[in-house]
This record gives structure tokens, sequence and C-alpha cells, in this order.
């Protein structure tokens, strides 16, 4: 399967997330418990990761597995990163409100491409950056609000605090990403072995962070397992399943794409939202929106497009041979 179109199908599915999150809720709320969703997408992506491994083991030759435990300890790293990264974000949001904290989001698109750059060597052109900075632009003039509201000028008026967490947020995101790339290339082993470490560690730690929430609130509710699915329905289980599909496709991309593809398609899976937002939910399109779309197209063009789409190069002219004039020359001496 082409990476483009792992990517596009990213896309779609990132931005069905937002909107079927939405359309589950009742009334302004959630009658189920959010928290038991990501823990529900980890055992679902753990559970096909399973089969597809067992499809692959029934061949022959076997898949690469590697399970020495010097390899196999690395896989809990990115569930403690998402984990710290989680926290931060309830810390960021204490200090400033949440449109701000969805701007200083977007810094994780150019600390993506900075880690990418430091710990995974990958070289970058020019162009390329300029195309990272650019999206990062789009997709913040996508979500700003106009200058004429009371909102505008307060951008820069929370604490320090606040601007700080928000950096460590996209740092850790930007961290959480690059070092799961590591992990899916640095050996050849089966991406669906992988896939199985990760989410193994994954609902652990989900089931942890449950099981915190319930020592917390003193057992008001009951413990989780007994309101496990309380209150789903149909859209409950079209987010859980949309939830697990899209880590799937994302550990697909870091597998043989990289961060820098994951992170153009759930920018644009923002936008799309944005522009689906308008026939489904009565959102009113702004200025700000349709300049955003403009230069994150322009970013999606100039990072992926070939060089020479860009920049007009110079033909080439090569110079015409000269024509040779055969010269006979009698060598004949007089006699």
């Amino acid at each position: 399967m082409k990476w483009y179109a792992v990517a596009s199908l990213l896309t779609i599915l990132t931005s069905s997330q937002g909107i079927l999150t939405t359309l589950s809720q009742s009334n302004g709320g959630y009658k189920y418990d959010y928290a038991t969703v990501p823990f529900l997408a980890e055992v679902f992506k753990l559970l096909v990761s399973s089969v597809l491994l067992w499809r692959e083991l029934q061949k022959s030759p076997p898949p690469k597995m590697t399970t020495e435990w010097k390899s196999v300890r690395l896989y809990p790293i990115p569930s403690i990163i998402y984990l710290i990264h989680n926290n931060v974000q309830f810390a960021t949001l204490t200090y400033v409100d949440t449109s701000t904290y969805q701007i200083m989001g977007n810094l994780k698109i150019v600390t993506t491409a900075i880690l990418f750059r430091l710990f995974l060597r990958r070289k970058l052109s020019n162009l390329q950056w300029m195309a990272i900075v650019l999206l990062a632009v789009g997709t913040t003039t996508s979500q700003a609000k106009g200058c004429g509201e009371a909102s505008c000028h307060s951008l820069f008026s929370f604490p320090m605090e606040g601007y700080m967490l928000g950096v460590l947020s996209a740092c850790l995101s930007a961290l959480a990403g690059v070092y799961t790339e590591f992990l899916m290339k640095k050996n050849n082993d089966s991406l669906y072995w992988q896939n199985v470490q990760l989410y193994t560690f994954g609902a652990i730690f989900n089931m942890a962070r449950l099981l915190l929430d319930d020592f917390r609130g003193g057992f008001e509710k009951g413990p989780w397992w007994q309101r496990l699915l309380s209150g789903y329905s149909i859209t409950t289980w079209m987010v859980v399943l949309n939830l697990g599909s899209t880590g799937l496709l994302v550990s697909w991309l870091m597998k043989y794409a990289d961060n820098i593809v994951k992170v153009y398609s759930t920018s644009m899976a923002m936008l799309l939202t944005m522009v689906l937002s308008v026939f489904l939910f009565n959102f009113r399109p702004t200025l700000q929106l349709f300049l955003g779309i403009i230069v994150c197209m322009m970013s999606l063009h100039m990072y992926f497009a070939p060089p020479n789409m860009l920049v007009d190069l110079p033909l080439t002219v090569k110079a015409a041979p000269e024509s040779i004039i055969e010269v006979s020359v009698d060598r004949r001496t007089d006699s």
C-alpha cells in the first residue's frame, strides 16, 4: 500500500474523530465515561494486531520477532511520555484558555521537525523547512479569531507559566512521535509484533489511569470495570473503532513513512474538520479559515513536490557540435 493512500485515510479518520465525539454527546455532555474510550481503543488495536500477527506466523518463513528484554523494555517509553504529556496538557489549561492552547499546540509541527532532524538524523531541504513553518502558520491562521474580538489582544496576556507549559507540551508530543518512529525502524521486526508490544503497554497504562481516577474520586462512581460500557451507544462505539483504526494507521506510517507525513495528515484533518463543521454544525467559516487552508495547501505542495516543480531551473542547452569540414590533403609528392 502506498504511503499517500494511508496518509489520506488517516486524514479522513482523524477528521471524523472530532465529529463523532461531538455527535456522541447528549445535552452537551457525555453519558459515558470518556476516559474509557482510549482504553478500549488500545484493546481494539491490540486485538487486531494480535490477529494479524497470528496470520503472519502461519506463513513460511515466519516474521522476525525480537524477544530480548533489552528490546522489549523500550516499548513502554512512548506510553510514559504520553502519560506525562496528558498531565502537562491539564496543567497548561489551568493558565490559558482553550483557544490559546489550541494555537500553541501548532508548535508541535515545528518541534517534530526539529527532533526529527536531531534524533533521527533526517536531513530536510531549505524548501522543506519553509514548508513546515508555513504549515504551522496556516493551521494557526485557520484557528485565529478576528482581531475585532476581545480574545485577540488577550492571546499574550496569560501568565508565563502557561506558555512554558504549552511549549513543553509541544515538545513532549513531538518526542513521543519521533521516539515511536525510532522504535518501529530500529530493526526489521514484524510491524504487528511491534504493535502488540506498543499496545500491550498502552492498555496497561490506560488501565492504571482509570484506576488512579477511581482512587482520586474515592470510588464514588464505583470501580472502572463496572462502568466500562455504561452509557455506550452505537456512536460511542464508532468513536472507539475510529480512534483505534487511527492508531493502527499511524503505526504503519511510522514504520514505512515518517513523522512529517503524519504531521501533515493530522494538520489537514483539522482543516477538513472545520470545513465539514460548516455543513454539520452550522459553523460559520471565517476569512482566517480560508487563508489558513490556502497556506497549508501551499505548504503541502512545497514539501512533497519535486524541486524542479518549485524552482525554475535554467535550461541547459547543449552546444551544437561544430561542423567538421573534411579537408583532403594530397600527400603525393611531385615527381
